[in-house]
């Protein structure tokens, strides 16, 4: 892709991200990322084939930036079961680069791709996958040094992964699905945090 391309798409998935602040899943047309960008209606069908690959870029940039970002906090703590404790915690509250975000907006686009990725799992679930890929491979990192340091059980270390993401993300869409219209509990959603990482310990636990 060259560096026009690459441009424009991040410009569009940019757009995409916007919308879905301001209106949710309704108010991402192409029609209005076209408006919002200025660009023409090729310029965008060369880069996607539809609303659901623009959908699919979302996620890609999400995660991709969420995983950079929670790779980058845990690089210096002592050990595998505790970088697995903030991942897995910083995904159900929504920190950083992930943020859902407290405000009006953030819930709006929480709720809205929580259920494209719950459609897009079963309508597309290839794509999705690779666009979760970098934080499940960032958890499998977490789990193969953990093995090595006889802190995980022996498993397949992406099988294993892909379960601990999937428990995770299931009960962060269960939450934002279940919150939308409504400002955040933080205080239920931290002990929600904990609860889901305590199960995932004992599951992952040498």
């Amino acid at each position: 892709m060259d560096d026009d391309t690459s441009d424009r798409s991040r410009q569009i998935v940019a757009a995409a991200y916007d919308l879905l602040d301001e209106a949710g899943l309704e108010g991402l047309t192409i029609r209005a990322v076209l408006a919002r960008t200025g660009l023409a209606r090729r310029a965008f069908y060369d880069r996607f084939a539809g609303k659901d690959d623009l959908v699919l870029a979302v996620f890609a940039h999400t995660l991709r930036a969420a995983a950079t970002f929670f790779g980058e906090q845990v690089r210096d703590l002592p050990d595998p079961m505790t970088r697995m404790h903030y991942i897995v915690t910083s995904i159900v509250l929504g920190r950083g680069s992930m943020d859902t975000g407290a405000g009006d907006g953030g819930q709006r686009r929480g709720a809205a791709l929580s259920r494209e990725h719950l459609r897009l799992a079963e309508a597309r679930p290839a794509e999705l996958h690779r666009a979760v890929s970098p934080l499940v491979d960032l958890i499998a990192t977490q789990l193969g040094d953990g093995m090595a340091a006889g802190q995980v059980r022996p498993s397949p270390v992406q099988r294993l992964a892909v379960l601990v993401y999937n428990l995770v993300s299931a009960t962060v869409h269960t939450e934002l699905l279940a919150e939308e219209g409504t400002r955040p509990d933080l205080d239920r959603r931290t002990a929600l945090a904990e609860e889901i990482w305590e199960f995932c310990r004992r599951a992952i636990m040498a």
